[in-house]
């Protein structure tokens, strides 16, 4: 193959983005709302402990399931190389992207004068919206239909529906 015959930097990354899997951002956003739910349950917190743990959440299960890609199903059929982690790294980072817009929302509630049962909220309806969104996102790059879609992002709505009645339940 000669340097005329590969693809140049911004092909190759435009074929990873059509092969993205945005699954793993799905699972994110579930994991930042029940991070969120969980603190709220413990009362009154510091802001920046909360967006510590929403991001810190996030990479941790990051590496978890990068570990799990590497050395589960990978392991057995390949040998491990630098460009095979580096696709896995890549591939399961919606996981910590996830964490960020709820952590953002914790972050900003202050300038919207919110108090810490305002900022729950905030966080959990943006990591709820993030999970739609990412849904979507996956659905719609996997070719689904637009009734796939839909049925896809009412799913993941209602699952997170299912997380915001935690909240109600957990609350004293």
């Amino acid at each position: 193959m000669t340097a005329l015959d590969r693809p140049s930097a911004r092909e190759r990354r435009k074929e990873r983005r059509a092969h993205a899997d945005y699954t793993g951002g799905v699972y994110g956003s579930m994991l930042a709302a029940t991070v969120v739910i969980g603190a709220g349950t413990l009362g009154s917190f510091p802001r920046l402990e909360l967006v510590l743990l929403l991001l810190l959440s996030g990479l941790a299960f990051w590496v978890a399931h990068v570990h799990a890609q590497l050395f589960g199903a990978r392991l057995a059929q390949h040998g491990l190389d630098r460009r095979t982690v580096l696709h896995v790294c890549r591939d399961e980072w919606p996981i910590v992207k996830a964490a960020v817009p709820p952590a953002v929302a914790v972050a900003v509630s202050p300038l919207l004068g919110l108090d810490v049962a305002g900022t729950l909220w905030l966080a959990v309806s943006v990591a709820v919206a993030g999970q739609v969104g990412w849904s979507v996102a996956a659905a719609r790059r996997a070719g689904a239909t637009g009734r796939q879609t839909v049925l896809t992002a009412s799913v993941n709505l209602l699952l997170g529906l299912v997380i915001i009645s935690f909240k109600l339940f957990l609350k004293h």
